[in-house]
Formats: C-alpha cells, sequence, structure tokens
C-alpha cells in the first residue's frame, strides 16, 4: 500500500487508512515497537452509555475547546476483545523479535487490553501508569477520582536488555495540557516520549491509531522513526500539519 504522506529519509511515514487494510501490507519483523492509543469503547456502563458520541463520554460539558469526534468507540466488551485481537496479532507479525508492544486503556477496559495481548502472543509483562494529576476530571465527592489511565505493555518474544538506558519507570505524572491537545483524547507529547525511551535510539515505531499525530511528533522529538496510521479524514489532516511542523524544527 502507498503511503499518503513520506518524509525524506523515512523518518515518518503516514497512512490515511483503515489499520486492517493497512498492517497486512507491512513487512514482517519491521518496527521495534507498537506505541499506540486505540478507541477505548468504554465510558459507561451500559450498551446505552457505550454508544453515545465520543464527546458526550470523554469530554466535559464545560470545556472552552470542543474536538471532533472519532470513530469506532461503540463495541461491547467481547467484540472489543475479539477486534484488538486481530489488529495486535498484525502488529506482532511486523514486530521484530523482543520489540516492545505498549497500548493505552482506562480502568474499564483494561483487564480485557492484557487478555487481547495475550491471545495475540505477546508476552505481557506489566502495567505502567499514567497519573494525570488532580486536574483530572471529576466525578462526584463520593467518588475516587479516576486519575490514571493506563500502559499495557509486553514483548514480542524475549524482553532483551536495553544498552543504551534503563531501567525505564513503571508510572509518569504528566498534567494535561488542553492548549497542547489537538485531539479529544491526545496525550501529552512528553508522556509519548518518555513511553519511546526503551526503543533503540533511530528505532521504528508502529502507531495504527495516530489520531492527531500526537506519538508522531514524540517520536521525532526523541529521535525515532514512526509509521502511523488513521482513517478518520479531519485527524489524519491533523496529524500531517503537526507533523510537518514538527519535522521542519528538528531536522535530521
Amino acid at each position: 500500500m502507498t503511503p499518503t504522506f513520506q518524509s525524506d529519509c523515512g523518518r515518518v511515514t503516514l497512512y490515511h487508512a483503515d489499520s486492517m487494510e493497512v498492517l497486512p501490507a507491512l513487512a514482517p519483523e519491521s518496527v521495534d515497537a507498537i506505541i499506540t492509543d486505540p478507541p477505548y469503547s468504554s465510558g459507561g456502563f451500559t450498551r446505552g452509555d457505550r454508544n453515545q458520541k465520543p464527546s458526550a463520554k470523554y469530554q466535559d460539558n464545560g470545556v472552552a475547546r470542543k474536538h471532533a469526534e472519532f470513530s469506532g468507540d461503540n463495541r461491547d466488551t467481547r467484540s472489543w476483545l475479539a477486534w484488538c485481537d486481530l489488529w495486535l496479532r498484525q502488529c506482532r507479525r511486523i514486530a521484530k523479535p523482543g520489540a516492545y508492544c505498549q497500548v493505552f486503556s482506562d480502568w474499564r477496559q483494561l483487564p480485557t487490553l492484557t487478555d487481547a495481548l495475550q491471545t495475540a502472543g505477546f508476552i505481557w509483562r506489566g502495567i505502567i501508569a499514567w497519573d494525570k494529576t488532580a486536574s483530572s476530571r471529576a466525578p462526584h465527592k463520593g467518588y475516587f477520582r479516576h486519575q490514571c489511565e493506563y500502559v499495557a505493555w509486553g514483548t514480542n518474544g524475549p524482553c532483551n536488555k536495553a544498552t543504551h538506558a534503563g531501567p525505564f519507570p513503571g508510572c509518569h505524572t504528566h498534567r494535561i495540557k488542553p492548549a497542547e491537545k489537538r485531539h479529544m483524547c491526545g496525550k501529552p507529547v512528553d508522556l509519548l516520549a518518555a513511553l519511546a525511551q526503551p526503543i533503540p535510539p533511530s528505532g521504528t515505531i508502529l502507531d495504527p491509531f495516530a489520531g492527531s499525530g500526537t506519538m508522531g511528533v514524540a517520536a521525532i522529538k526523541s529521535g525515532r522513526r514512526y509509521i502511523g496510521i488513521e482513517t478518520d479524514a479531519h485527524h489524519y489532516e491533523t496529524a500531517e500539519t503537526w507533523i510537518r511542523e514538527t519535522l521542519a524544527a528538528h531536522p535530521a
């Protein structure tokens, strides 16, 4: 499949397409890591809750800046597990032996995600916590705050010792910066750059759900290569624009 955008020297490759169309066409054992933030299909306890628009599930009504909706966020738990198994199996085929797989989740889908990693053939090795601080969305006063999101991580086979750095933190504290976000569920660039640290310098990160391109920006800034796939036209355009700006500011 032909990339929609490819930078000089192949530092960044972008596809505007569905992941399940692109992943089977990528070369086996060609990437050093998968770091991605798929739609959680979460944000509620019932089918009706899950079928709401993402903005109703994940964005406060009073926020000043509204972000575009995104698709693929209305699966129930069993279909979400089956879907994750499909794309994660393709990712494992593309991953080099020993490559990392890091996938974001909230607390509701975390148990299902750890199952999906293992059914796809990755060795599940742990959970990384992202502390969003007290700036996180607050429930009513009887609740503990849903202050953390999580990254389930594993490897394609053995977890090799890193020669360039490590060991790496199992918990990261990064406050959400609304002015930085270009996607409703965008993660902080500094957080994603930290998650890229186990990847060898100049290694390639595959992101099947690129969103607004935050992982690509973090990869460029941290000296890694990046392959991003995004199906939504609005978010793809946002990602390509942001990545072009970052490449111009960080030439090879």
